[in-house]
């Protein structure tokens, strides 16, 4: 078995050395060898010396003993100073294994019981058994020191749990992202946004979800949605964002485990198929992989959360926070400065989605982290598009809702959505929307047949032929003239029923 020697013992006895070779050489110019020891001894410990800064004061005893020490040789290991070194899983200490399992058993709670109050519960339990010695606390705190250092995988696991085990003690994968293309594999998760929106459906602020599809080689995010809650329907809508941007269907989606990602809309298990249907991801080729549960560390996209946190939500007047701990100061109590200086703007989902592209375009300008040279945005550009068609993501991905048509057709969101195909209709529709383009939605039957796709209907000029220009007069003029074709189509098609034989004999 190897003898293991401390770095700094060995440094001690190679100082111990040289100083006994400068005592002697000292020595040999004086003629009183004893107050020449005397006179050595005072200068070096008045010195500011490397010798003196490892071996700090000395005594003339101590210089003799180390000189007999040696005897007659060079060997400096003789002049190692003589400690007692504990092996890595034991550890000197004056503590009983009975005081020991009494400290430990408390320190190891799950329930993280503090240092200080162990030792206190410990040694009254000790004082309530009997015993006479009581070790003191500093005892035991070198002990819980020594525990800690040589047992953290244990003293995590006991008070922490598994997941800090996983995230503070096991070893982890460092994976290539060099290898992969860019488009291969997109990881997608959902963040709740620490700042307020404006709810489109009541008007009524709230905290929003975003989902999002980070592209693993760029770092880029490339497709996102923002909804009320973290649903299919949003992650659809976002899977079909990042599907246009990139114009590719990625290889494979890493993604959460969490119920919204785990439904079985996205699988194509046995209880799905037996309905009639074929698992969305499974339908557009794309392999799934699901995280391991709170295994945060394995999904890239966590660090480009806590970036947009830190370098988007935090700058909006609307932040609320992500917890009660990091509220801004305006919603804390009887903080009046803070309230009347506050701004009390919260934006719209659109007005989101703008702000949200534009945060974008800077974190794309930065440097890509798997490619040190190139910037998210150069190595984005260099995927390999496929030509998409937006039908098909459309027929898949848009949100869908059931509406009852009216005289303006379908009523949503505050606004009217028209086509000729809606005139004269008068019953239930089912709408496919996407909140990233609300210019149009598709109307379908209840059955699933689509019918068009409704455009959103504008405001007229008031009084357009005087007071307005030419685009606000024309705007008109071409409503009036539809609203008359549709009129005259009617009453043709109630001619052809007045005309009939039989409606005739009855007049």
């Amino acid at each position: 078995m190897i003898n293991f020697t401390p770095e700094k013992s060995k440094q001690i006895a190679l100082t111990r050395l040289d100083l006994i070779h400068k005592w002697l050489e000292f020595r040999k110019k004086s003629i009183n060898k004893f107050q020449a020891d005397y006179d050595f001894v005072k200068l070096h410990n008045t010195s500011t010396s490397h010798l003196f800064e490892i071996l700090g004061k000395i005594s003339r005893g101590s210089l003799h003993r180390w000189y007999a020490t040696l005897n007659g040789t060079e060997d400096y290991t003789n002049l190692l100073p003589q400690y007692k070194y504990s092996k890595v899983d034991e550890y000197r200490t004056i503590l009983t294994d009975e005081e020991i399992k009494i400290f430990m058993s408390l320190l190891l709670h799950p329930n993280k019981i503090s240092i200080g109050k162990a030792t206190a519960l410990t040694k009254y339990k000790l004082k309530e058994q009997g015993q006479s010695f009581i070790p003191a606390d500093i005892t035991f705190r070198r002990y819980v020191k020594w525990f800690k250092g040589n047992n953290y995988d244990k003293w995590i696991l006991a008070r922490d749990g598994e997941k800090a085990l996983s995230d503070k003690v096991e070893p982890y994968i460092k994976r290539d992202a060099s290898l992969l293309e860019v488009g291969d594999i997109l990881v997608a998760d959902g963040h709740k946004l620490a700042f307020q929106v404006i709810n489109p459906f009541n008007g009524k602020p709230c905290r929003a979800t975003l989902v999002g599809f980070l592209d693993w080689k760029s770092a880029a995010l490339v497709g996102y949605e923002i909804m009320l809650e973290e649903n299919t329907q949003c992650i659809a809508s976002a899977l079909r964002n990042a599907i246009i941007n990139l114009d590719r269907i990625p290889k494979v989606v890493y993604q959460d485990n969490g119920r919204a990602f785990r439904v079985k809309y996205f699988t194509d298990d046995k209880g799905f198929t037996e309905l009639g249907f074929q698992g969305l991801y499974s339908k557009l080729g794309i392999e799934t992989v699901f995280a391991r549960p709170y295994n945060a560390r394995a999904k890239v996209i966590e660090r480009f959360f806590k970036e947009f946190q830190e370098g988007f939500e935090k700058l909006l007047p609307s932040y609320i926070g992500s917890s009660i701990q990091n509220k801004p100061a305006y919603m804390m109590r009887n903080e009046k400065l803070h309230k009347n200086l506050h701004n009390e703007f919260i934006p719209t989902i659109d007005e989101t989605i703008k702000m949200i592209d534009m945060w974008l375009n800077f974190k794309n300008s930065q440097p890509c982290p798997n490619a040190p040279n190139k910037t998210i945005a150069e190595v984005l550009a260099e995927r390999k598009t496929q030509n998409i068609d937006i039908n098909i993501l459309d027929d898949l991905m848009l949100a869908t809702e059931v509406k009852t048509i009216q005289r303006n057709g379908i009523r949503f969101l505050n606004c009217d959505y028209f086509d000729e195909r809606l005139y004269g209709f008068k019953g239930k529709v089912l709408i496919k929307y996407n909140l990233f383009d609300l210019r149009s939605v598709k109307a379908f039957t209840t059955k699933g047949e689509f019918l068009c796709t409704a455009e959103r209907i504008t405001k007229t000029h008031p009084m357009a032929n005087i007071l307005g220009d030419v685009k606000d007069f024309e705007d008109y003029k071409q409503k009036i003239v539809k609203q008359r074709q549709l009129g005259k189509k009617t009453i043709n098609s109630v001619k052809q029923y007045l005309s009939n034989e039989e409606v005739k004999f009855i007049e």
